[in-house]
């Protein structure tokens, strides 16, 4: 059962962040930042974000990096041979990867187990539906065994509709990614700059690791998030205990990075190291029990991103948030501004 978001408004495509912020004069992190915390919303830019942090405070940064995941190809049907664009998702425990097929910007639809798609370097083969409810993702034997490599041989970052045209992998990657992993960039962190890490650093934030590989976004509207790949390092869950004990906040960077810790609460309200796959879907009947806040993009209508801010901060404080980012012309997406949400 679809559950949909509190939180309602109309995008106007205009407010698409159709080019990276560098493509405008601005440097990663002079993008704006919206901070909201209870009835109170600031307008800033977020190389100022110190100023609404606090010594103690604890940032979970995701170190996955991103891939290029999208290669061209040439699908071969019964009733012929078409171009399509294939999504590399997930990489599965078996060696096979969930891909999706697009053409023109629109997932395609009406696959069937056998279908191969040729690529450079090899054959792709379809296997079976991920999801047995529909035909849009795929469970997929790929052309070469090591895709990572392969990916970078042969891919380009994922885009979408809005984005007018292709940009570098390197304009894809956040200054704490290590983990090649992800589909589709963990776009919270990247207004991050080395020199606002260091900075925040020097006033006594705290930083540390997690990791949750990202899927394909393509699915936003309604469907809830697939099972993804995580790891909570055990260094990460003592010092997210620690903080918590010592009054200080734990904030998430990004949906990734809730997901992935609040995936490893126990049911005493602790963090312990943790991994593997999760399928936690956070929403009014799940509530964040361990984030106090997060930073977070701009997510598009009926999202079910939206259902997890809700779940951190509370449906009023999401729209409150989106209803000012409207009024002042905040860019949406992985190339548009920020928001910092946090608990009253």
């Amino acid at each position: 059962m679809r559950v949909h978001p509190q939180t309602r408004f109309t995008l106007p495509d205009e407010l698409n962040a159709v080019e990276p912020p560098e493509a405008r004069g601005l440097a990663r992190d002079q993008v704006k930042l919206l901070v909201a915390e209870g009835s109170t919303v600031t307008h800033t830019r977020f190389d100022r974000l110190g100023e609404h942090l606090r010594p103690g405070d604890l940032l979970l940064v995701n170190t996955s990096g991103t891939l290029a995941a999208a290669v061209d190809g040439s699908w071969i049907t019964g009733s012929g041979v078409a171009p399509v664009v294939v999504h590399f998702s997930t990489a599965l425990d078996d060696g096979t990867w969930v891909v999706e097929l697009r053409d023109g910007g629109s997932p395609l639809f009406g696959g069937a187990p056998g279908d191969r798609v040729e690529l450079p370097e090899g054959v792709l083969t379809l296997l079976e539906p991920y999801d047995p409810s529909g035909t849009r993702l795929w469970r997929a034997k790929p052309p070469v065994a090591d895709v990572v490599g392969y990916l970078k041989r042969n891919g380009r970052p994922i885009t979408y509709k809005y984005v007018g045209q292709r940009w570098p992998l390197a304009l894809y990657q956040t200054v704490f990614a290590n983990q090649p992993g992800s589909a589709e960039m963990p776009s919270a962190g990247r207004p991050f700059s080395f020199e606002l890490v260091s900075q925040l650093a020097a006033t006594g934030v705290l930083i540390a690791p997690i990791l949750l590989h990202c899927g394909v976004s393509s699915l936003e509207s309604h469907e809830p998030p697939l099972p993804e790949r995580y790891a909570v390092p055990e260094h990460t869950a003592r010092l997210v205990n620690w903080v918590k004990a010592n009054g200080g906040r734990v904030i998430a960077v990004g949906t990734t990075a809730v997901r992935a810790v609040e995936s490893a609460v126990q049911p005493d309200g602790s963090v312990r190291a943790a991994g593997g796959w999760t399928d936690l879907v956070l929403g009014p009947d799940h509530p964040a029990a361990v984030v106090d806040g997060l930073i977070t993009g701009m997510h598009a209508p009926e999202a079910s991103h939206l259902l997890l801010l809700e779940s951190v901060v509370g449906g009023t404080a999401v729209q409150r948030a989106y209803d000012a980012a409207l009024e002042r012309r905040y860019l949406w997406h992985e190339f548009g501004d920020v928001c910092l949400m946090l608990r009253s």
